[in-house]
């Protein structure tokens, strides 16, 4: 059916706020959260550049050639603007870096962060156009899974993160464009023909695919709908609301209303997460509740008898005995015990995943996926309980993993993970210099200066 009446006019609404987005201050909290999650990102990607998906990425798109216009981080080779925000996606999303939204569950900045990036160099655009185009997208990503009902989609064997990254990149890009609001209603319904994804992901047991399907073809996508209406090309009005509407074709039960409701009042970009573990998502709060237990009563490994970690239903699925070592929970436990902590080198060295110490602390590891654990309130809590030798049983709830709006990081924590991620790809006095940069990002006069920050030791 259509939605709402003939005179219901969602997408020219939308197209008119995103129009206007790049005029329109953030609010001092929102410009800070978004700063940060722009950090973050960029932590990401450089960090992404050491591991195979990323390599990939970056090894294929130099065989594509393209107009000079963006950067393939890391490397200081410039491509075109769509190449470079696949693969800058594809480094962004190599492993489980980069932030989450937990009411969608979906990763907006391995998208809209490349997109705006790669538009950013290619436009010529400032510090602060950046910024507020990255904030537009996030809402973007965000509210359209709201709006399609982001649990329907997946029952649909469908995948909302790449729904969602397609259109997040698209409404950063869009934003750098300087599209108008006719111009705006035109890359939607881009945005709506390239949105795609099923859920097999959860098979990639490299990461290889899913840095493409979360990451690095919904920032191209969103470079390639910008790119072509900022070139002239025309399209559908009313996809939004209009017939055999983009939310009609993704949802049986859609919410359009999530679209605009508190646009520009609520900000999804500070409601995501910036994960302090360079773990996945699910296991986030595990790792903080088992720290808790290690400072606070002095537990070490050579103490331990059995450790019981108990997540909801979904996100125990996700975590359970997978190849990865930066998203196997059992492992991850195993080593945060063993080395009395954990880092980005660690929890992706392979080999550790046949050490016998790490193995046998392991085997005293269960996993418990719990039901009554699953709410859409705090979608990755965890449970932590540890056995000691001497009979003492030591529990933990992390019910909102730091990072989390409900617990977020402040500005000394986030420098502190991307001092740790990109130190040994940039080189310290490079790294230091980019912190700062991104920090006060709206003194950047255009992003094409820190080209030389991002291009390796």
């Amino acid at each position: 059916m259509v939605i709402g009446q003939s005179d219901y006019n969602l997408t020219g609404n939308l197209a008119a706020y995103m129009a206007e987005a790049r005029n329109r201050p953030l609010p001092s909290d929102v410009d800070r959260e978004a700063k940060h999650r722009i950090l973050d990102s960029l932590a990401a990607i450089v960090s992404g550049s050491t591991l195979k998906p990323g390599q990939m990425a970056l090894q294929y798109v130099r065989t594509l050639g393209g107009t000079p216009e963006s950067m393939l981080m890391t490397t200081g080779d410039v491509t075109s603007a769509a190449n470079a925000a696949m693969a800058n996606g594809m480094l962004g999303h190599s492993d489980e870096t980069d932030d989450f939204d937990p009411s969608s569950k979906a990763h907006p900045g391995c998208s809209v962060i490349p997109a705006a990036w790669a538009m950013a160099e290619r436009d010529g655009a400032t510090g602060t156009e950046l910024i507020r185009a990255v904030a537009l997208g996030y809402d973007l990503a965000v509210r359209m899974l709201h709006a399609m009902n982001a649990d329907l989609v997946r029952k649909s064997h469908r995948s909302a993160e790449g729904l969602g990254s397609t259109w997040g990149a698209t409404g950063a890009a869009a934003s750098i464009a300087k599209l108008d609001s006719t111009q705006m209603r035109y890359v939607l319904s881009y945005a709506a023909q390239q949105a795609s994804g099923i859920w097999a992901w959860v098979r990639d047991e490299e990461h290889v695919e899913k840095s493409f399907d979360f990451a690095g073809m919904g920032a191209r996508n969103g470079v390639t709908a910008a790119t072509m209406v900022q070139a002239g090309f025309t399209g559908v009005p009313d996809v939004l609301e209009g017939e055999h509407n983009v939310l009609q074709a993704f949802s049986t039960d859609p919410h359009p209303e999530a679209l605009m409701d508190g646009l520009g009042i609520e900000f999804s970009i500070a409601a995501t997460a910036i994960k302090p573990y360079s773990v996945g998502y699910p296991i986030q709060s595990a790792m903080d509740a088992l720290s808790t237990i290690m400072s606070h009563d002095g537990v070490k490994a050579s103490d331990v008898v059995k450790v019981i970690a108990k997540l909801p239903t979904d996100g125990a699925g996700v975590v359970n005995d997978r190849a990865m070592p930066d998203v196997n929970i059992r492992h991850c436990i195993a080593l945060m015990l063993i080395d009395d902590g954990i880092s980005f080198v660690s929890t992706h060295d392979y080999e550790r995943m046949n050490d016998p110490v790490i193995l046998a602390m392991k085997e005293k590891v269960e996993l418990v996926p719990d039901a009554n654990l699953v709410m859409a309130e705090a979608p990755r809590q965890a449970i932590v309980e540890v056995t000691t030798k001497d009979g003492r049983t030591l529990t933990h709830h992390t019910k909102y993993a730091p990072g989390t709006a409900q617990n977020p990081l402040d500005t000394a924590g986030v420098t502190a993970k991307a001092l740790d991620l990109m130190t040994t790809v940039l080189g310290k006095s490079h790294t230091e210099e980019l912190i700062d940069k991104m920090l006060n990002i709206e003194r950047v006069t255009s992003i094409r200066e820190l080209r030389p920050l991002l291009s390796g030791k």
